[in-house]
């Protein structure tokens, strides 16, 4: 139904819709376009996929409907344009170039969207769809300049213009079959030729642009260069990954960078057969490298390959890829949060170690004080001895061997976080005692903390956002609380929409998506990211660790 599209397209998203076609139907199908602005009945000819397009008149039968439709959409444009306004009011015939002229007018100012239709069943519609992109959104001279820093940090602009110094934009990265790593590039201003040497001023490292193609769905074109405004593909990157700045030689200028979040779920993965197995981290490596935010690790107790990302669809899609795309067969586990461990009070712990190893005796031993920083406040290490007490030559090996200990907690082996470490006791023998010895020492000495300092398990919070009918929204609060949600702020959207803004921690929100479109009649939608870590409930904790430790 068109004219229920316009009208839920100036309800519910506030857009002022200026219609430029209507369909036209045949036997109750969609048979065809009037355009509007022409005035001419568009046809697409089936044989040719919709690819011939086919002009004729108008059907007299509809000769009243296009003229309503065309009146109404210029009375819009003579409220943006003085040239349509006159010509309007006096019932002067209007050129479809002024018309056109018009309607980027109002587009570029986003005073108005226009509205197009068709069907991508037989691919009716495409081209006028296509020309309109070109005629009317706005082209890379439309836009401010692309503004980066040099080296100083300061920030300088580059033009749009092929005068300029080069400047161009990594956004995307993927593995080609054929031709190996592909890195596609946005140009903002010079020109890029194939053959060139370019700088990545984030790795600082010189590259090669062996060849530049412009892809297409169906089929690639290789170009000699791109120009400023121009996206493509570059062949014979060596260093560059997604997000990163691409300049001439010579020349620093560093655009604003991607921020990839840590990722907030795990699947653990693993090859059917041996002969899967080098398949498998190879493309693990390649998807890896594609999307910064997939990350791809060995669990040191289980041997097990775990790949994590930012969601469950996330993980699904790159799964499916890894199947489909690349034929490795592998067996994907359930995902599992990324849970760390902290602790929530200050404690001292004494390591020693002393003991023949290899044929030799040796000797150290290290006394720390731990206690909890605020969240995201990572790891801090203070020495607080002189060198009388244990030698400059040792503290590093101390550091060392608490850091391996972050990596598994002893509440349930998770990773721990927000912690300050201070060595403030030990002692050491000159002839005994090692940097291998001292870093056991100080594991040790960790361990034993810990143990006093009240262990905590802490769990990724994520902040969820609920675009729902205002009839629904019981239902939708009412499903956040029972998923420990809490609901930090509402607003209200044109259409009767309400935006409800809630924390919600993600080991509740397995199969959300599903939950919501059930309750809501697939009415709402919702985003969610990562927000913080926070403290498990302790009875939720403890279920947590039974289960974890095989007690249930």
């Amino acid at each position: 139904d068109f004219s229920r599209c316009l009208k839920m397209i100036s309800e519910r998203l506030g857009a002022n819709s200026l219609p430029l076609q209507i369909p036209v139907s045949k036997g109750g199908e969609f048979y065809g376009i009037v355009d509007l602005i022409t005035d001419k009945l568009l046809l697409f000819e089936e044989q040719s996929l919709g690819q011939k397009v086919i002009e004729d008149e108008v059907p007299t039968g509809m000769r009243d409907q296009v003229e309503v439709a065309r009146q109404n959409m210029l009375e819009k444009l003579a409220d943006h344009d003085e040239v349509v306004m006159e010509k309007f009011l006096e019932e002067q015939p209007l050129l479809n170039s002024e018309i056109k002229k018009a309607v980027r007018t109002a587009t570029l100012t986003l005073e108005a969207v226009p509205v197009l239709c068709g069907s991508a069943f037989k691919n009716k519609g495409v081209q006028p769809l296509l020309d309109a992109v070109v005629d009317y959104l706005p082209s890379p001279t439309d836009v401010p300049p692309v503004e980066g820093k040099n080296k100083n940090g300061e920030t300088i602009s580059r033009k749009t213009a092929a005068s300029e110094k080069t400047c161009a934009l990594a956004f995307k990265l993927t593995t080609d079959p054929f031709v190996g790593s592909l890195a596609y590039v946005r140009v903002y201003s010079g020109v890029l030729k194939a053959g060139s040497k370019i700088y990545n001023p984030g790795k600082a490292k010189q590259e090669k642009v062996s060849r530049i193609l412009k892809m297409h769905s169906n089929k690639r074109e290789e170009v000699a260069e791109l120009g400023p405004g121009d996206i493509g593909a570059l062949i014979g990157l060596r260093f560059t990954t997604t997000g990163d700045t691409l300049c001439e030689s010579g020349d620093y200028i560093l655009l604003e960078s991607m921020e990839f979040p840590e990722p907030v779920i795990s699947v653990a993965i693993e090859p059917k057969s041996k002969a899967d197995s080098d398949r498998l981290h190879e493309t693990l490596a390649r998807l890896a490298m594609e999307d910064p935010s997939f990350h791809v690790r060995t669990d040191d107790y289980s041997g097990q390959t775990i790949i994590s990302g930012m969601g469950e669809l996330h993980l699904e899609v790159l799964v499916e890829r890894l199947l489909k795309e690349f034929k490795v067969a592998a067996n994907i586990g359930n995902p599992q949060v990324a849970y760390k461990e902290s602790i929530n009070r200050t404690a001292r712990g004494e390591g020693e170690f002393d003991r023949e190893t290899t044929g030799k005796q040796q000797y150290a031993q290290v006394v720390l004080e731990i206690s909890p920083l605020d969240r995201e406040g990572g790891f801090q290490f203070e020495n607080r001895l002189d060198e009388e007490t244990v030698p400059k030559e040792y503290i590093a090996a101390i550091r060392r061997g608490i850091e391996t200990s972050l990596n598994s907690g002893l509440y349930a082996g998770y990773p721990v976080i927000d912690v300050k470490v201070s060595l403030t006791g030990g002692s050491y023998n000159e002839e005994e005692s090692t940097e291998q010895a001292f870093g056991i020492a100080a594991a040790i000495a960790f361990r034993n903390a810990i143990k006093e300092a009240g262990p905590i398990l802490i769990e990724p919070l994520m902040e969820v956002e609920v675009v729902v009918p205002e009839d629904y929204m019981g239902e939708v609060l009412a499903d956040l609380n029972s998923r420990r949600g809490k609901v930090k702020g509402m607003d209200e959207r044109e259409g009767g929409l309400k935006i409800i803004k809630a924390q919600v921690p993600l080991s509740h929100m397995f199969g959300y998506s599903t939950d919501l479109r059930s309750a809501t009649q697939g009415r709402a939608t919702f985003t969610m990211q990562f927000a913080r870590y926070e403290s498990v409930p302790e009875k939720e904790a403890d279920a947590l660790f039974r289960k974890l430790h095989g007690y249930v």
